[in-house]
């Protein structure tokens, strides 16, 4: 994708939220770094994985994206312009552009508003897209489009399943025609049936408009699936990034392999010969990460040069001498390959 242009484009991205002592009178004590340094491109069509365990700062990420959290440094550019600096109405037009599909079915529909008004609600906002006559129509092509019946339009969010009020959270997100789509673990929240019939539907949806997703999850299995890139992030930081076969077959830092195998393996063959990867220890707190790598107190590679120097997102010298050129970013000072069960 070297000779394409990113449609968004995400560098060294921060976000601390602060940590306050007292009542009337606080005062700073710390900060959550809940976000530190990230940095990737999304390209128009392609969908971007963004995996780790929970607590990792994938949803802020999320809501950094779309502009609800501020980011505390960093930049996120949508075509060339840095959203976060955009005054209140180019902010408006670049959000018509970038819309979000939330985890929760079941919290982030209006219990008091009908389907119609839920999903013709971004047309309030935006009146040029469907002037106030066409409205109705519009509601019924796009619950028709995510496989609703057009006439549930004055039905409320509780007459529906969880997977059918994800689908009308989907149509809810297409109603502007955007470019992008953020999915904040979609399907976590859904059946293990309805997560196929989800995820199918937004794979042909993306076909349909050429749609670009940033897709969040913790199941690697359907990351996999849906994904064209992966990023795998730990305690706000991510700690490799690649194509879905470079991750999955060729994963090359010590937390994406761990992670790897630890995947349910349905084969009673397989998992008996697979080795399995037990991480000592907890994940530490984003309010006092540890220094130089923040995998090293859990990692059995790490060494004092671990403890000394934050580890470059970046692919390691020596693979690109071994593959001329053909590998991909690894936060590991010892990267190196390891056989894995596929998933």
């Amino acid at each position: 994708m070297a000779d394409r242009e990113p449609i968004l484009e995400v560098a060294n991205l921060v976000k601390h939220f602060p940590l306050t002592q007292g009542i009337l009178f606080k005062r700073q004590i710390g900060a959550v770094k809940a976000v530190d340094d990230v940095s990737f491109e999304l390209y128009q069509g392609e969908t971007l994985g963004i995996v780790g365990e929970s607590g990792c700062g994938k949803s802020t990420v999320a809501k950094l994206l779309m502009n609800l959290e501020q980011p505390t440094s960093g930049t996120i550019k949508y075509k060339g312009d840095d959203i976060s600096k955009l005054s209140s109405r180019a902010l408006r037009a670049v959000r018509r552009n970038i819309q979000m599909v939330f985890q929760d079915p079941y919290t982030s529909l209006n219990p008091r508003m009908t389907v119609g008004d839920i999903i013709g609600e971004p047309f309030e906002i935006h009146p040029d897209v469907a002037p106030k006559g066409d409205r109705r129509k519009k509601v019924r092509e796009l619950l028709d489009v995510v496989g609703l019946n057009p006439e549930y339009i004055n039905r409320y969010p509780h007459q529906f399943s969880g997977g059918q009020r994800q689908r009308i959270g989907i149509a809810r997100g297409l109603a502007l025609n955007p470019e992008i789509i953020i999915c904040d673990e979609p399907v976590s929240a859904l059946d293990v049936s309805v997560q196929a019939q989800v995820i199918n539907l937004m794979e042909r949806l993306q076909d349909e408009f050429t749609l670009s997703y940033v897709f969040i999850a913790h199941d690697l299995s359907i990351v996999r699936h849906i994904s064209d890139r992966v990023g795998v992030m730990y305690l706000g930081k991510l700690a490799e990034l690649g194509t879905d076969g470079e991750i999955y077959d060729h994963p090359t830092h010590p937390y994406t392999q761990a992670l790897l195998s630890a995947v349910p393996q349905p084969d009673p063959e397989v998992r008996e010969s697979r080795e399995r990867i037990i991480l000592a220890g907890d994940v530490p707190s984003p309010a006092n990460p540890p220094s130089g790598c923040r995998f090293r107190t859990r990692c059995w590679k790490a060494e004092d040069r671990c403890a000394q120097e934050v580890p470059v997102l970046a692919i390691p010298e020596r693979f690109a001498k071994e593959k001329g050129g053909v590998a991909h970013p690894s936060a590991c000072h010892f990267a190196e390959e390891r056989d894995v069960v596929h998933v």
